[in-house]
This record gives structure tokens, sequence and C-alpha cells, in this order.
């Protein structure tokens, strides 16, 4: 995974993270942000601001409104990869190749991060949760076993979720209804052995709430 230029040990007055998911109602919305939130304040122990933005053209856009309405905070963009990532490559760079996205002049490589292949990876990191919130019918045999499930097909995700969990309570595994219901449950530690780019964001983030609470 390349990493390229740093933001440095700069003061940030906040951490933005501009994040795809929800889809077009406020509604939606709502339910990815309380997820996102409550997983990164138990994944680092401190409150970060989370914006859903929807679409993923809206995440992009948002995001770079965010770099002109708020200069002085550490801004980060977060959307699916939407597949395989390639070593050595940054994640600007996989998505100038993918959705012809360019990376704004003063803005670090490290405020973009991927979710690889997509979020639903991040789920299958930790099983046990999984299990634990569609209860009996779960079936925990149609979640594939990686050591790191950013090597999952991106067509695999989804799929193997709603034949886990097709014979539950809740139902089949639904993106706006379940997920973020998950993802505040998710255990932080699991996801980081499993998932690198994951790992990389929560170590960017520890620096800057790091950077924060020291000089601030």
């Amino acid at each position: 995974m390349a990493h390229g230029r740093t933001w440095g040990q700069s003061v940030v007055s906040e951490i933005r993270i501009y994040v795809e998911g929800g889809g077009d109602a406020r509604g939606g919305k709502d339910k990815v942000r309380h997820g996102f939130s409550e997983f990164f304040y138990k994944a680092l122990g401190h409150q970060v601001k989370v914006i859903a933005c929807g679409s993923r053209n809206a995440t992009y856009r948002d995001f770079q409104n965010g770099l002109k309405r708020h200069p002085h905070a550490f801004n980060v963009l977060l959307v699916d990869a939407e597949g395989a990532v390639l070593k050595d490559v940054s994640s600007w760079q996989h998505l100038q190749r993918r959705d012809n996205w360019s990376k704004p002049a003063t803005v670090a490589n490290e405020q973009c991060h991927l979710m690889v292949q997509t979020f639903e990876a991040w789920l299958m990191a930790d099983r046990e949760t999984l299990a634990k919130f569609y209860g009996q019918g779960f079936n925990a045999n149609s979640i594939p076993k990686h050591a790191n499930v950013e090597e999952i097909p991106k067509e695999n995700l989804e799929s193997a979720l709603k034949t886990a969990t097709k014979d539950t309570q809740k139902g089949v595994y639904h993106k706006i209804q379940h997920a973020p219901l998950i993802l505040a449950q998710l255990d932080g530690t699991k996801l980081r052995k499993k998932a690198p780019h994951a790992d990389y964001l929560l170590a960017i983030l520890e620096q800057k709430l790091f950077v924060q609470g020291k000089r601030t």
C-alpha cells in the first residue's frame, strides 16, 4: 500500500470523515453516520465528526467542499475501493484510475482512504459480531474465512452475507437497515488484523488525535 506525502505533525482543530453510504434519504444517511460514529469512538476512544454523503460522487463533492469550508480540520475521504487495490498504489491513484478523481493540490495521500474491496469486507472481519447480531439461523459457514478480508472479491461480499442471513429472524442482510447497526458493534482490533487499509486509516486517525490532544 503506497502512502506518499504525509500531512505532518500540524495541529488540527477537528477530524471530519466524509463517508460513502446511506442512499439519498436523510434517514439512511443518519443511520450510516451513527454507525460510523459509534465504530470510530469505540476503536479510537475519541469522537470524530462523520458526514454520511450518500452516493459515491456526492462523497467526493462533499469532501472537496469540506476542504474549503473547514480548512483547519483534518478532512478525510472514505469510500469503497469497488475492487482490488494494486500493491504500491495509493488510494488517490486508485481513484484516479477508477473514477477519474483528481487529488486536490493541497491534500495529502493520508486524507484519502478506501474500504477494500467494499464496506462489507469490514463486517466479515468480525464473524462473532455478525453471528451475535443475526442470532439463530445465521449460517457462519457462508462467510469466507480469510486472514485478509480485502482479498475477498467484491462480487462475493454482499452475496455471502445474504446467503448467511437469509434464514435469520432479522431477515436477509440489508445495507442500510443492518450494516450501520453491525458496524456500531464491530471489534476494531479484529478489523485491524484482517484489513490492512482499515488498519492504516485507524493508525492515521490515532496519530492526528495524539497531535491534537498534545498540542491543543
